[in-house]
């Protein structure tokens, strides 16, 4: 638990639209609002401020009237901005926002008057970057010296590791500190505040309509991350990709981490130097991350011990952090998503995993795509006794793999006319049927015939073309959701030392 609270901005133009915000915020969950008198159309101080405070029994309200020199709307002459200000600690609003460069004049014009109801913000926001821990510090003792009640800092993240040095002045503040870091790679320290011990945080009510860039809806940070159980022993996961954006991983894994009850979250991790990345986070508190594309290659120089299949492979995709020394150990459960579901779907329905030959042993295995994927599939099948036949759009891509792993080469022009048995096993590990291209296939349907199962390790959408018509031809088919969750149960078992929670893992997919 924490005590960190959820403001949601109401940035509403009318007045009618703002207290209907209002209310929606307060039936959605939120602590408080952040009235942002700057985007009214019409403001007339004395009438809407009573307005506003006649609705005050719903939710707490802090008063932001943000001018443009601080990337706010408000244009205007700028005391009677402070007199607005002033007017709300007089009606008892719960919080005011000041801005730093005016807090001085603010609190002379307030001398020698009590206004025991209103809590101070004074804030300083940076639009262009984040400034050293040291510079950080400084600002802190600059807004203390104004009497403030509480200090907000808002900076920009250029790089994700750039919220490290936020989160370090959050932890350490003797004073409520609102510390936010602005921007996708930013994201983080509107989440993790919670644990680090920030006073407040962010949520919109509609995705895209934010007061600040990089802000989560309240949505999000209620169910997709479970804001109000993160505490200072969460311990903390991620993805790591650009983009990353796209990943289900952090539905799958917060509502796991929910159910039963695991003290984790799982964040979306915006990350441009994985080695810088990994440096910067490197306490205890950042357990284990999920690597996508492009840092796959990158995560295994950066492990102090790797898997060995991974090292084969040459791409980690799950990094965990040792809780006895702290090293960095890197797995590929790619593979094992994959390989592990091709062969259920082999086995049928009535599954025996007492038999310790691999249904694959044996089998003509034809991987589509020279990737990392591909190799990854080529190593895994190649493990459990299938013999490998690589297909690629250049030859020589495809050639170099079949070499290193011991099997034959095809350009993507000779899959359609390859029949040198029946009963192979296809996998294709390329995008070639992946949104929005729908459309496309990696084979004719007449050579499906040949294969007793096709998998597609594309999973948006879930059923590719390549899946329907191998499923018209007969074969049994594997989708990319189950190479999806297959994996996830790996990674799952690496972070919590848990065995996964199978069942619950289907249920949430099929939900989304």
């Amino acid at each position: 638990m924490n005590a960190t609270l959820i403001c949601v901005p109401i940035m509403g133009e009318t007045i009618q639209k703002m207290i209907a915000d209002i209310q929606k915020a307060k039936l959605n969950g939120a602590d408080l609002v952040e009235i942002r008198l700057d985007s009214l159309k019409t403001f007339n101080p004395s009438q809407d401020l009573n307005t506003f405070m006649q609705q005050h029994h719903s939710l707490p309200f802090l008063f932001t009237y943000r001018p443009k020199w601080e990337g706010g709307m408000y244009e205007g002459d700028e005391n009677q901005r402070l007199d607005a200000l002033r007017l709300a600690m007089e009606l008892e609003a719960d919080y005011i926002d000041i801005e730093l460069k005016v807090a001085h004049q603010f609190y002379d014009s307030i001398r020698g008057k009590t206004y025991n109801k209103t809590k101070v913000i004074v804030s300083s926001h940076n639009y262009q970057q984040t400034p050293s821990v040291e510079d950080l510090g400084n600002l802190v003792a600059r807004i203390q010296a104004t009497g403030a009640d509480i200090v907000k800092i808002a900076t920009t993240a250029v790089e994700i590791t750039d919220v490290a040095r936020m989160f370090e002045i959050m932890v350490h503040s003797q004073v409520p500190f609102i510390g936010l870091v602005m921007g996708d790679r930013g994201l983080i320290s509107r989440i993790l505040c919670a644990k680090f011990g920030g006073y407040l945080t962010f949520g919109t009510l509609e995705s895209g309509v934010v007061s600040a860039p990089g802000q989560p809806t309240l949505k999000d940070l209620l169910h997709l991350y479970n804001f109000r159980q993160i505490g200072p022993d969460t311990k903390v996961y991620g993805i790591v990709g650009k983009p990353v954006s796209h990943s289900k991983s952090p539905i799958l894994f917060n509502e796991a981490f929910k159910t039963i009850g695991f003290d984790g979250v799982f964040v979306f991790l915006l990350v441009d130097d994985l080695a810088n990345f990994l440096r910067t986070y490197s306490s205890t508190d950042f357990v284990g991350f999920s690597v996508t594309i492009p840092h796959k290659e990158a995560a295994l120089k950066c492990c102090d011990e790797v898997d060995p299949v991974a090292k084969s492979i040459g791409a980690v995709n799950c990094v965990v952090r040792r809780p006895t020394d702290g090293k960095l150990i890197g797995y590929n459960t790619d593979y094992v998503g994959a390989i592990s579901a091709i062969e259920d779907g082999l086995r049928g329905k009535h599954i025996d995993s007492g038999t310790a030959v691999s249904p694959l042993a044996g089998k003509l295995f034809v991987v589509i795509g020279a990737g990392g994927a591909g190799k990854a599939l080529a190593y895994g099948a190649k493990e459990k006794g299938a013999r490998i036949v690589i297909a690629n759009r250049t030859y020589d891509r495809a050639r170099e793999l079949a070499d290193v792993i011991g099997g034959d080469a095809l350009t993507l022009n000779d899959l359609d006319n390859y029949h040198p048995e029946d009963g192979m096993i296809l996998a294709n590990t390329t995008s070639i049927g992946m949104q929005p291209k729908v459309d496309e296939t990696p084979i004719s349907k007449h050579a499906l015939k040949f294969y007793s199962l096709v998998f597609d390790a594309v999973y948006t959408p879930k059923m590719t073309r390549l899946l329907k018509e191998a499923e018209e031809s007969g074969a049994t088919i594997v989708t990319g959701l189950e190479m999806f969750i297959g994996q996830a149960y790996r990674q799952y078992e690496h972070y919590t030392g848990l065995p996964a929670p199978k069942e619950l893992f289907r249920k949430i997919m099929e939900n989304y």
